[in-house]
């Protein structure tokens, strides 16, 4: 079924126009160490990431716990890893953690074997601590045309790096079929709120009054057309205290809508799994041959 003969209802869960994925990325220092392993030596600019997982993320999972929302938190494996405590205390709350590469390298910056290799060190550390992972998200949403492959090959159910449509879709891969929960920039808190002078990562820092205005005019724009509201935070980001309250007046604006319902990632990917209705897309890259795009 193409996209554009799809039900105009078709993504959204049973009595409800538009589904809510409240999404952390929960990256501390991995993206910053990412962009060269010579930032470990910078003090200042590691405490700026460590505030994600030391004082962001309790805010957080306490913010959560106060309004009764679900929420998927995708963690890097190194920071699992270096924080072995982490992902048990967002699982033994009720939240999902899933799969959010080991290194946050994008795949798209690797070989095939790195990304291979990297995919499954992270699994590995999840495994000896018991975290069940159903679900991926490459870093930096930078996933390669053999990301979707490596999901399904490892028996996960979903993937939520691509933007090709506003609703969830299956995918088709060479190692079986996906559920794709798709992303946007203008559902992601680093473009309004990363800074950093050195690596670059970002130069403005926005107010979190435009940002919550961003969020409830893009939720409205989801109950009107019947989509998947997958708003992508950091808790390095919207962990700070001010940010932290523009996220709590967005959730209750949120659950004030009758027609808004939240759900983690992994509840909604097995929803769109089983639904007949769900778009189907292969993966491939474009035709772009070299006398018309060189490099």
């Amino acid at each position: 079924m193409s996209a554009a003969s799809r039900p105009e209802g078709q993504g959204r869960r049973a009595g409800f126009a538009a589904v809510v994925t409240l999404t952390f990325d929960v990256d501390a220092e991995t993206p910053v160490l990412a962009r060269g392993r010579r930032y470990a030596a910078h003090a200042s600019t590691m405490s700026h990431q460590a505030y994600g997982p030391e004082v962001g993320l309790p805010r957080i999972l306490e913010l959560l716990d106060e309004m009764s929302v679900p929420a998927t938190f995708f963690v890097p494996g190194w920071v699992a890893e270096h924080r072995p405590w982490l992902a048990p205390s967002i699982a033994e709350r009720g939240h999902e953690v899933a799969h959010h590469s080991y290194s946050h390298r994008p795949p798209t910056s690797m070989t095939a074997e790195e990304e291979r290799a990297d995919f499954e060190r992270a699994l590995a550390v999840f495994d000896r601590q018991g975290i069940e992972i159903r679900g991926h998200r490459a870093a930096l949403w930078e996933a390669s045309w053999q990301t979707g492959g490596l999901v399904a090959e490892y028996g996960l159910r979903y993937d939520s790096s691509l933007m090709g449509d506003d609703r969830p879709y299956k995918v088709r891969t060479p190692a079986g079929e996906i559920v794709e929960l798709p992303v946007h920039w203008s559902l992601d808190d680093w473009e309004q709120y990363a800074f950093l002078p050195a690596p670059h990562v970002g130069s403005v820092i926005e107010s979190p009054v435009k940002v919550l205005e961003l969020w409830r005019a893009e939720l409205d724009g989801m109950r009107h057309y019947g989509g998947l509201f997958n708003l992508c935070l950091h808790p390095f980001l919207s962990g700070r205290p001010g940010r932290a309250l523009a996220l709590r007046r967005f959730l209750e604006y949120a659950r004030g809508c009758a027609d808004v319902s939240f759900a983690r990632c992994r509840d909604v990917a097995e929803s769109a799994r089983t639904d007949a209705g769900s778009a189907v897309r292969d993966l491939h890259p474009p035709e772009a041959s070299p006398d018309v795009y060189p490099d």
